[in-house]
């Protein structure tokens, strides 16, 4: 039985990910546990990259991305679900950052999305994968 579930979406693929969290409301539901979403930006600000960016950028794309993380929850499970739900906009490597978040927020179940690997999965592995192997709570993966 959990207590608290953490869905991770790519909130720049919202269509795609609606399922994965519809399937992590229901599991939350079912349990009657918290709903924890979150969703990981790049940081860029140590690269090369990053000195492009002025240096509140970050923080913009975090609000801009919380709020949108906000709407895309609501879409799904409904305004009054909504009003419990934590979201949650971290930056840094995604796999790193689900990891962590759940081990802070003592999450029982992550609920993940995989897609079709492709040659470089089998290289690198997906972020799924990676959370599968490195997780301390069960993961529930979903296609």
């Amino acid at each position: 039985m959990s207590k608290s579930v953490l869905c991770a979406v790519d909130i720049n693929r919202p269509k795609d990910e609606k399922h994965i969290l519809e399937e992590a409301f229901r599991l939350a539901k079912m349990d009657n546990a918290r709903l924890d979403v979150i969703t990981v930006v790049p940081d860029y600000g140590m690269s090369v990259v990053g000195s492009y960016f002025d240096a509140d950028h970050t923080k913009k794309v975090k609000e801009a991305v919380h709020n949108h993380l906000i709407e895309v929850t609501e879409s799904v499970v409904g305004a009054e679900a909504n009003k419990e739900v934590r979201h949650i906009v971290s930056v840094g490597n995604a796999y790193e950052e689900i990891l962590r978040t759940a081990n802070k927020a003592g999450t029982d179940l992550i609920v993940i999305g995989a897609h079709k690997p492709d040659f470089r999965d089998f290289l690198l592995g997906p972020n799924a994968a990676r959370v599968v192997r490195h997780s301390t709570c069960s993961v529930y993966v979903v296609r």
